[in-house]
C-alpha cells in the first residue's frame, strides 16, 4: 500500500514539433545515422506503426524515447509520427504512435491489428494478450513493463481502516472498474473481492470518485495517485492504493505484440527492432526527462487528449522505477520474459477467462504467446 505521490519539479525542454490534422510524416531533421546493426531501412516498414492502448503517458516512455525530433502530431487521427531513433541516431525509418482507448472507440489493440494492416505492432497487457488467444492471437516480443501498474485506490478519510485490496473485499463497498479489465475477475476468483462489489462503468474520469469517495476504483500507479492529488481541483488530496501485482496478479504489462500469423514475416525487422526497444526501456527509466517532455508536448498539441502535466510525467517515471515496474530480470536483462512466470500467468488466467466465455484453445502454452526469440539478454538497466 502506498500513499499519493508528492509533486515533482520538471524543467521544461524545448522540442521541435509540428501540429495539425493533415500532419502525415515527420519533418526532415538532420540526424546522425545509426550503426549498421541498428539500421532498420530495408528490414522494417518505412513507417513502423504502433497501436497504443491509451493516450501517451509514462508507461509508454520507451516508445517516446525512440521518437526523434521533428515529429508531427496528427490531431485528426490521434497519432504522432517522427524518425525512429536508437540512442538518438536515425535508423532510416519513421515511427508512428497511434493513441488507443477513446481514440479508437475503446476497441482492443489486438482487434485493431486484425482490422488494419497498416498497424505493425501493438501494446497489450499480458492478461489481455492471453484473452485474445482464442480469436485474435497476438505474440508478445518484448514487455515495456516488468509488472503492471494497475491499482485499486480509495479515500483514506472514508476508509481509515483499509490498508489492502483484501480489506476492500471484507466490506460491501462498490469497486468501480472498466468492463475490459480482467484483474477484477481474478480478484474475485482469489476471494479477494466479491462479484457483487464490481461496477464495470469506469470511464477514466474522476467525477465518480470525487462525488462518492466511499467507493474503491481502479487506476494506474503512474497516473491517478499524482493526478488526483495535484491536478484534480475537486479533490487535490491524497489517496491510498495497492498495486494489484502485490496480491499476486503479476502479469507482464505493455507488451509489444505482433499478430501471431505475421511473426515470421516480420522476423527480419524484429531481429533489429526489439533490441532497440529494450535499450530504449533502459534509457528511459535511467533518464526519462527528454521522453517525458515529448509526451507532454504531444498531449498539449491535441485538445482531444486528457491534459497531462510535466509533473505527472515525472512522478510516473519515478514510480515506475521505485516500485520496480520497469526493472531487470534475474539474469540482468530488461524487456525479456521469464518463461516460468508467463506459464504461471497462463495457468492462473485460463480458468478465469474461460469462466467468462473466452473459450481459449486447449493445450495453449505460454511459449505460443510470449517469445524471447528476438530479445537480447545482454541489454539491461545499468
Amino acid at each position: 500500500m502506498r500513499a499519493g505521490l508528492s509533486a515533482l519539479a520538471l524543467a521544461s525542454l524545448t522540442l521541435t514539433a509540428c501540429g495539425g490534422s493533415d500532419a502525415a510524416a515527420a519533418e526532415d531533421v538532420a540526424l546522425e545515422p545509426a550503426a549498421q546493426e541498428q539500421t532498420l531501412a530495408g528490414a522494417c516498414p518505412a513507417n513502423v506503426t504502433v497501436q497504443l492502448q491509451w493516450q501517451p503517458q509514462s508507461d509508454m516512455g520507451a516508445l517516446f524515447e525512440m521518437l526523434g525530433p521533428g515529429y508531427a502530431v496528427d490531431t485528426e487521427n490521434r497519432s504522432v509520427t517522427g524518425p525512429l531513433v536508437a540512442g538518438g541516431k536515425d535508423t532510416g525509418v519513421d515511427l508512428t504512435l497511434r493513441a488507443g482507448g477513446p481514440a479508437i472507440g475503446f476497441q482492443s489493440v489486438s482487434s485493431q491489428l486484425y482490422v488494419d494492416d497498416a498497424i505493425h505492432l501493438g501494446i497489450v497487457h499480458g492478461d489481455q494478450l492471453i484473452a485474445a488467444a482464442g480469436s485474435q492471437p497476438v505474440t508478445g516480443v518484448t514487455p515495456l513493463l516488468k509488472y503492471s501498474p494497475a491499482i485499486l485506490m480509495w479515500d483514506p478519510a472514508s476508509h481509515p481502516d483499509w490498508t489492502s485490496i483484501g480489506d476492500i473485499g471484507k466490506t460491501d463497498a462498490t469497486v468501480v472498474v472498466s468492463k475490459e479489465q480482467i484483474f477484477p475477475q481474478w480478484l474475485v476468483a482469489k476471494n479477494l473481492l466479491k462479484a457483487s462489489q464490481l461496477d464495470t462503468t469506469y470511464d477514466g474520469a474522476p467525477s465518480r470518485f470525487v462525488g462518492d469517495p466511499t467507493i474503491a476504483q481502479q487506476g494506474f500507479a503512474n497516473s491517478e495517485p499524482y493526478s488526483y492529488e495535484e491536478d484534480t481541483p475537486a479533490w487535490n488530496k491524497p489517496i491510498e492504493y495497492q498495486l494489484v501485482k502485490d496480491v499476486g496478479f503479476d502479469i507482464y504489462a505493455s507488451n509489444v505484440v505482433v499478430r501471431a500469423d505475421k511473426v515470421d514475416a516480420m522476423s527480419s525487422c524484429l531481429d533489429k527492432l526489439v533490441p532497440i526497444i529494450q535499450q530504449a526501456s533502459a534509457d528511459y527509466i535511467t533518464a526519462p526527462d527528454a521522453a517525458n517532455a515529448t509526451i507532454v508536448d504531444v498531449i498539449a498539441q491535441d485538445v482531444a487528449y486528457t491534459p497531462y502535466s510535466a509533473g505527472e510525467a515525472a512522478a510516473g517515471a519515478e514510480l515506475l522505477a521505485a516500485d520496480g515496474l520497469i526493472a531487470n530480470e534475474a539474469d540482468g536483462s530488461v524487456g525479456t520474459y521469464d518463461t516460468a512466470r508467463t506459464q504461471h500467468n497462463l495457468d492462473e488466467l485460463v480458468p478465469v477467462l474461460n469462466a467468462g466465455g473466452a473459450n481459449l484453445p486447449a493445450g495453449l502454452t505460454a511459449e505460443q504467446l510470449f517469445t524471447n526469440r528476438f530479445t537480447d539478454a545482454a541489454i539491461g538497466i545499468k
